[in-house]
């Protein structure tokens, strides 16, 4: 099938035709990968009369910390973003859900070059319709990967960096190659970090279990999201620690989480089979209700989601 082209995207400070996308092939964006960005998902809610992006605020906070640490300069407030990605997502008509990517890059310059005198730093988001996966429904079949997740002391995966993402996409396309879905990545001490592009949540007797922020993960805001969840709403104890491999081998239940991903469950990993080797009945729990929250269905988080069409927020 073949994939849906979106009709506009954002560009330097405005919407423009998806052909007229183009930054220079010069670009250190291109030349190097030097470049941050968010992945962000708006979800249709209130019986499909509003779409509402999911913890907007959080995910520019997120843009900006990346963007700190690479010593990039965004040319944007938060609330020309804002209004950027509503322009967007309002001039290609999106009603359903969607995924967007607001990406800072460098343009033409030098790689040691950072201040803005020196470098040209432009901006550029593309948004999708994006509908329910199968793998969420269904579940994937994962397993461990031969490659190692990015060490802090190299290139931090904290960083939502372009650059960090070709560490991904090894790990899943080893995985594709191999019969597998998405890999669960262990880091440079032989403990579980993440997946190539979501963190990693396991349940033993109840419990949620999930890497510590210091296992070389991205700070993640979907996996925060749940714990929230887990701990005040569903009633479950959170615990955050580092884990085996083999540990995993024992679960109950496991499952990936993230903007893309969002909570899609983990059926075997390595060929061993999580907990009865189906979608389990505290992952359905915590997806259900994450979904309920992330249509507006749950009053109390309401102030996590920002209308697209309407005047709220």
């Amino acid at each position: 099938m073949a994939k849906e082209t979106p009709a506009y995207l954002w560009l330097d400070g405005k919407v423009v035709a998806w052909r007229d996308g183009t930054i220079h092939v010069a670009s250190e964006a291109v030349v190097r990968g030097e470049s941050v960005f968010e992945g962000v998902r708006a979800y249709a809610g209130d019986d499909g009369k509003e779409l509402f992006i999911f913890r907007n605020q959080d995910h520019l906070d997120r843009l900006r910390q990346s963007a700190k640490i690479m010593r990039m300069t965004l040319p944007y407030s938060d609330e020309e973003l804002t209004a950027a990605f509503k322009a967007l997502i309002r001039a290609n008509g999106f009603r359903d859900n969607v995924h967007f990517r607001p990406t800072v890059y460098f343009g033409e310059g030098e790689s040691n070059q950072f201040d803005p005198s020196e470098i040209d730093t432009g901006m550029y988001c593309l948004a999708y319709r994006r509908t329910r996966s199968k793998a969420v429904t269904e579940g994937v079949k994962s397993c461990t990967s031969t490659w190692r997740r990015n060490t802090d002391v190299s290139t931090p995966s904290r960083i939502k960096a372009a650059g960090n993402y070709h560490n991904s996409r090894l790990a899943h396309v080893e995985a594709r190659m191999n019969g597998f879905s998405s890999p669960l990545m262990l880091n440079d001490r032989g403990k579980v970090s993440e997946g190539p592009a979501s963190c990693f949540m396991m349940i033993r007797g109840n419990r949620v279990i999930t890497p510590p922020v210091t296992a070389d993960i991205l700070e993640s805001i979907t996996r925060q999201t749940i714990i929230d969840l887990c701990r005040d709403d569903l009633g479950f104890e959170v615990i955050e620690r580092d884990i085996d491999r083999t540990e995993v081998y024992i679960a109950d239940e496991a499952f990936f989480c993230g903007s893309g991903a969002e909570v899609t469950p983990m059926l075997s990993l390595d060929h061993y089979p999580l907990g009865a080797g189906g979608v389990g009945p505290i992952t359905r729990r915590v997806q259900d209700h994450y979904f309920d929250v992330t249509a507006g269905r749950v009053e109390k988080y309401r102030h996590w989601l920002t209308p697209v069409y309407g005047t709220e927020g």
